[in-house]
């Protein structure tokens, strides 16, 4: 598996979009909220699993 990493400005969720154009998977961590019920997706993971053309995996943070 190749994995890179990149820093840049701006929102996440559109560079994550753009990048995935290139990928076959996109993996992006969950935030965890105490005290809420049921699981809760952050806004960054929410726009990736709703836009990207490519399979998401969605993955809970130790």
């Amino acid at each position: 598996v190749r994995v890179s990493e990149v820093s840049r400005t701006g929102g996440a969720a559109d560079h994550l979009l753009d990048a995935a154009a290139a990928a076959s998977l996109v993996v992006v961590g969950r935030r965890v909220r105490r005290g809420t019920l049921g699981i809760h997706i952050g806004p960054v993971a929410h726009a990736v699993m709703h836009h990207a053309t490519v399979p998401v995996a969605v993955v809970a943070h130790d």
